[in-house]
């Protein structure tokens, strides 16, 4: 997910700073960490699977727009950069995106697997499907 990393910090110096709060920390913000979870699976299939593409554009504007909502919640940019930029906090949703798709019936440590779980992810119109294409 290192590009996921770089689309996001690159967000984060666009913005001015905002005051910093005492707030939980934004793994615990669900709105935030939920989507910044679907938005990282999508990036994984496609930077896996040699069928899929991630829609940039849509990538940019949905991550911009959480970050705006982050900051909208009172999170400084370096708060942000932080969850962002943290090994540990890539490592976690690492595991949580594996969990999420085996569960949904995917090998998650096979371009095949992940090609399917994105065909599948596409054709229901989820989240994750929407930032994905099929490169033909």
């Amino acid at each position: 997910m290192t590009s996921f990393k770089h689309i996001a910090l690159a967000l984060v110096f666009l913005s001015g700073p905002v005051a910093a709060a005492d707030l939980p920390p934004l793994r615990e913000v669900k709105e935030i960490d939920q989507n910044m979870l679907w938005a990282g699976l999508a990036i994984e299939v496609a930077d896996e699977c040699p069928t899929l593409d991630v829609k940039k554009m849509k990538g940019l504007s949905f991550l911009w727009g959480l970050k705006n909502k982050a900051s909208a919640l009172g999170y400084s940019d370096d708060e942000i950069r932080a969850y962002v930029d943290s090994d540990a906090e890539e490592a976690r949703i690492r595991k949580l995106g594996t969990a999420y798709i085996r569960a949904s019936g995917f090998d998650p440590k096979t371009p095949e697997g992940l090609c399917a779980f994105g065909a599948a992810e596409i054709a229901r119109g989820s989240i994750i499907g929407s930032f994905l294409k099929d490169k033909s």
